[in-house]
């Protein structure tokens, strides 16, 4: 090749080749800012003169590539975040319940088990450390890669509603899913817990009389849910969207369920996830994602709700309830995607790379402490299985 050569194909810059088609202009200008920060080692900004040669002190000259940064930035990517999810993993099942011995030690009316996800005692000191320990198993690793990423706020949340109509459909594709990962697991998850513990408190008055559970149930179906979306489909997705928007929905999804933490219920996590990442790149904000989370949660309670309501028709009640809201979310999909089949939208942003979707998620999958943690997830979910 010619050193005169000046034509586009003797320039490889990764950040400029990304596809930004997908997302609005805002968005696109922060993520290009920060993917081209040559002190942030977390961004995938690698360039490349073919004119040119890189001579380094001790080798001589060094034949870089674009394939090699690529998979040194995804496992720098992949450590941060595996030591997020140590954070949460720890402060789930050890600190907090460290936490709880003491206070119980201390003389509070609150015990636990490291055995149990259960927590037993007064209903104020129950309700106060669920609320505490959800929160801050979640804030704690997001702060941490927040510090760590140095994201903008505006590239760290989608914020923009670019279509309308894919946060509906979106929304009505969450019902129907709602209704078929609920039907082999409908009453395992800590809503029913929550619930039955405070119907055990007083037999004779209905678990709604009581403002602790009001209260929790408010904070578990809308801040919890906010929370949960900030963290996964926050400054995690779009530092790893840098790879591609695949990569990125596997990645988070995989995520989802492994801090799930629990067999039972990872169906349900691994689906309602894909579902939350794909509704936020096709609208073109976070809310849609925080939007799914809600929706599902609040399909978890109206079924714990019925079984509560008419004891007697219980399982009338229960599948009459399952199947409206499934043909509901059925039809609007439908109906959706035949007013927009016509249209030729673009939305997952393509990426060029050497590697192939399969391998890029190898080279994740193998890097420090990713194995671990998956270990140690995969442990919690058998102690929850058969404890």
């Amino acid at each position: 090749m010619k050193l005169t050569d000046t034509s586009g194909n003797t320039i490889i810059s990764v950040v400029d080749q990304f596809d930004y088609s997908t997302q609005n202009q805002t968005y696109n200008d922060n993520f290009k800012k920060w993917r081209k920060d040559k002190d942030n080692p977390y961004a995938f900004n690698f360039e490349l003169d073919r004119r040119e040669s890189v001579f380094v002190e001790g080798k001589g000259f060094e034949n870089r590539s674009a394939s090699k940064a690529e998979r040194d930035c995804i496992g720098r990517v992949m450590n941060i975040i595996g030591i997020a999810m140590l954070m949460w993993i720890l402060i789930d099942n050890i600190i907090s319940k460290l936490v709880i011995s003491v206070f119980d030690f201390i003389g509070f009316d609150l015990h636990t088990s490291f055995f149990s996800t259960g927590l037993y005692g007064g209903s104020l000191q129950v309700i106060t450390a669920l609320i505490v320990t959800s929160c801050v198993k979640i804030l704690v690793p997001a702060v941490y890669l927040h510090k760590k990423l140095r994201m903008p706020p505006r590239l760290e949340y989608m914020s923009t509603l670019n279509h309308a109509s894919d946060m509906l459909g979106t929304i009505c594709m969450t019902l129907a899913v709602s209704t078929v990962t609920c039907l082999p697991n409908i009453y395992t998850n800590r809503t029913m817990l929550v619930f039955n513990y405070f119907r055990s408190i007083n037999a004779d008055a209905s678990v709604w009389s009581q403002n602790q559970f009001v209260v929790y149930t408010i904070f578990d179906i809308v801040i919890i849910s906010v929370l949960y979306e900030l963290f996964f489909r926050g400054a995690i997705f779009n530092a790893l969207r840098q790879f591609g928007d695949v990569f990125a929905v596997a990645i988070t999804t995989a995520m989802s369920g492994l801090l799930v933490q629990d067999f039972r219920e990872l169906p349900a996590a691994l689906l309602i996830s894909i579902i939350a990442s794909i509704g936020m790149l096709r609208s073109g904000t976070i809310i849609t994602a925080i939007f799914v989370q809600i929706c599902f949660k609040m399909y978890r309670l109206a079924l714990v709700l019925l079984e509560d309501s008419s004891p007697d028709k219980i399982f009338l009640k229960r599948n009459t309830f399952m199947l409206v809201v499934f043909v509901i979310g059925a039809i609007g999909v439908m109906m959706l995607y035949l007013i927009k089949r016509k249209k030729k939208e673009h939305h997952i942003a393509e990426f060029n790379s050497k590697y192939t979707d399969t391998q890029r998620l190898g080279i994740a999958c193998k890097s420090f402490p990713v194995p671990a943690i998956v270990c140690l997830c995969l442990l919690a979910a058998c102690i929850k299985m058969f404890f």
